[in-house]
C-alpha cells in the first residue's frame, strides 16, 4: 500500500511557494511606519492653530493630541492578534488604506469633536499598520544579523516619521493652511498601500480556533476607559467621571485577564509575562511613552508659547531631536554584539534624562544655542530606545506570534504616551520646567526598572 502523500504535496501546482522579498518588505513597512508616525506627530506643531480654528478651550486641547493614541492603544493588541491569525499582509494593507482615507478626511474636520473622531480612526488604522509591520519583518528576517538590522532600520523610520511630521506641518501651515498636512499625508499613505499590494508576501501563525472576540472587547473597553480618564483628569483628578472611568478600567482589565486565562486561542498569552525579555520590552515601551513621547509631544507647543518661536523654527528644532534619533537608531546595530537590548534601553533612558535636564530653564525665551545640546543628547537616547524596542518585542515572543508581540509592545508605548501627554499638559500650566523635571524623573525610572524586570530566566 502506498503511503499517503504529505499535506503540503496535496496543494495544487498553481499555489506554488510564497516568495518573500525581504528588502521590499523592509522598504514598504518602514515607509508606511514613517507615514504613520508623521500623522501621529503632525498635531504637535499645529496644536495652537488647530485649537484657534476650532475654538478649542485649553481644558480640551489634550483631545486634539490624544485622539490617535487612544485609537492606537485600544486596537494594537487586537490588530496584532488578527494579523497573526488572518494574515499580516491583509491587515497591513487594510490598515494602510484606512489610515490614508481617515487622515485625508481629518483635514476637512470642522470642530474639536469631528477632528478628534478622525484622529481616533487614524489611530485605529495605525494600530493595524504598526502591529502587522513588525510581523511582516519578523517573517522576512527570521533570525540573526538580518533581523537586528531590519528592526534597527524600522526603528529609525519611527524616528524619521516623528521628525518629518512636524516639519511638514510647519511648512504647510506657513505656506498655506494646516489642513493641507492631513490631505498630503493621506495621499502618501494611499500610495504606500498601493505599493504594498505588489511588494508584500502573506504570512500568518499556524494556529486554529476562533478569534478571541470577548478578550478584544474587554481590552478595548478597558483601554478606552483608562485613556479617557487620563485625558479628562487634566480638569481635576477627583471629579466623579474620572473616578468612575478609572474604576471601570480596573474592572474591565480584570475581566480581560480572566477571559485570556480561559481562552483556547487568547490574544495574548499571559504566561509571557513570566519571561524577562517580554517584561523588559513592555516596561521599556511604557516608560518610553510616559517619559519621552509624552513630554516631546507637547514640547513644540511649549516652545511656541514660552519662547515665542514660529511654527517652522519649532519644527527645525524638533527635527534636531528626532533626526538625531534617526541616525542613532540606524547605527545601533553596531551595538548588538556588545550590548543587550535590555541594557540598550537603559542607556537610552539615561541619555534621555541627561538631555531633558540640559533643557532646564531654556524653554522660556532662551537663545537657540542654549537648546541644542540637550536636544541632541535626548535624541541619541530616543534613537537607542526606538531601535531596541522593536527587536526586543519580536524576539521575546514565539516566532509565529510576532505581530502579537509588536501589538503588545506598542500598546504599552501608547498607553504611556497618552498618560504622558495629559500629565505634561497639566504640569505645563505651572511652568514648562515642571513638566521637564517630571519627564526626566520618569526617564530615570525607566533606566532603573527596565533592567530589573528583565533579570532572570524565562
Amino acid at each position: 500500500m502506498t503511503p499517503a502523500a504529505p499535506a503540503a504535496a496535496a496543494a495544487p501546482p498553481s499555489a506554488g511557494p510564497v516568495v518573500v522579498r525581504p528588502r521590499a518588505t523592509l522598504a514598504v513597512t518602514s515607509a508606511a511606519t514613517a507615514l504613520t508616525l508623521m500623522n501621529y506627530t503632525a498635531p504637535m506643531l499645529t496644536l495652537p492653530s488647530t485649537a484657534r480654528a476650532f475654538g478649542t478651550p485649553a481644558s480640551a486641547q489634550a483631545w486634539l493630541l490624544n485622539g490617535t493614541p487612544l485609537g492606537l492603544a485600544v486596537l494594537l493588541l487586537v490588530a496584532g492578534s488578527l494579523a497573526d491569525a488572518h494574515g499580516r499582509r491583509r491587515v497591513f494593507l487594510l490598515g494602510t488604506l484606512a489610515l490614508g482615507l481617515a487622515t485625508a478626511l481629518g483635514g476637512f474636520a470642522t470642530s474639536t469633536l469631528t477632528f478628534t473622531l478622525a484622529r481616533v480612526a487614524q489611530g485605529a488604522a495605525s494600530a493595524a499598520v504598526l502591529a502587522a509591520s513588525l510581523g511582516l519583518l519578523a517573517h522576512a528576517f527570521p533570525t540573526g544579523a538580518g533581523r537586528i538590522r531590519a528592526t534597527g532600520v524600522w526603528g529609525a523610520f519611527v524616528s524619521a516619521g516623528i521628525a518629518l511630521g512636524p516639519l511638514l506641518a510647519g511648512t504647510l501651515s506657513t505656506l498655506a493652511d494646516w489642513r493641507w498636512t492631513y490631505v498630503t499625508l493621506g495621499a502618501a499613505t494611499l500610495l504606500a498601500a498601493a505599493l504594498g499590494t505588489r511588494a508584500l508576501a502573506e504570512s500568518r501563525a499556524p494556529r486554529g480556533g476562533r478569534t478571541d472576540l470577548a478578550g478584544a472587547l474587554a481590552l478595548g473597553l478597558a483601554l478606552a476607559a483608562l485613556l479617557t480618564a487620563l485625558t479628562l483628569g487634566r480638569d481635576g483628578w477627583l471629579r466623579p467621571p474620572v473616578g468612575l472611568l478609572a474604576l471601570a478600567a480596573v474592572v474591565l482589565t480584570a475581566v480581560f485577564v480572566r477571559v485570556e486565562g480561559r481562552a483556547s486561542t487568547p490574544m495574548i498569552d499571559l504566561a509571557l509575562f513570566r519571561t524577562p525579555a517580554f517584561r523588559a520590552a513592555t516596561a521599556g515601551a511604557l516608560f518610553t511613552g510616559l517619559a519621552v513621547i509624552g513630554f516631546f509631544s507637547v514640547l513644540p507647543a511649549l516652545l511656541q508659547r514660552g519662547a515665542g518661536m514660529s511654527p517652522l523654527t519649532t519644527a527645525w528644532l524638533f527635527l534636531l531631536w528626532s533626526g538625531t534619533a534617526f541616525v542613532v537608531a540606524l547605527q545601533s546595530r553596531r551595538l548588538a554584539g556588545r550590548l543587550s537590548a535590555t541594557h540598550q534601553l537603559a542607556l537610552g533612558f539615561v541619555l534621555s534624562t541627561a538631555g531633558v535636564l540640559a533643557l532646564f530653564g531654556a524653554l522660556e525665551g532662551a537663545a537657540l544655542p542654549r537648546l541644542l545640546p540637550g536636544l541632541v543628547v535626548a535624541g541619541a537616547g530616543s534613537g537607542l530606545l526606538n531601535a531596541a524596542l522593536p527587536r526586543l518585542a519580536v524576539d521575546s515572543v514565539p516566532g509565529e506570534r510576532a505581530a502579537m508581540g509588536s501589538g503588545a509592545n506598542n500598546t504599552a508605548r501608547y498607553i504611556g504616551s497618552s498618560a504622558g501627554v495629559a500629565l505634561s499638559l497639566a504640569l505645563a500650566t505651572t511652568g514648562p520646567d515642571t513638566a521637564l523635571l517630571v519627564s526626566a524623573a520618569l526617564s530615570l525610572g525607566g533606566a532603573v526598572v527596565t533592567p530589573l524586570v528583565g533579570r532572570g530566566r524565562g
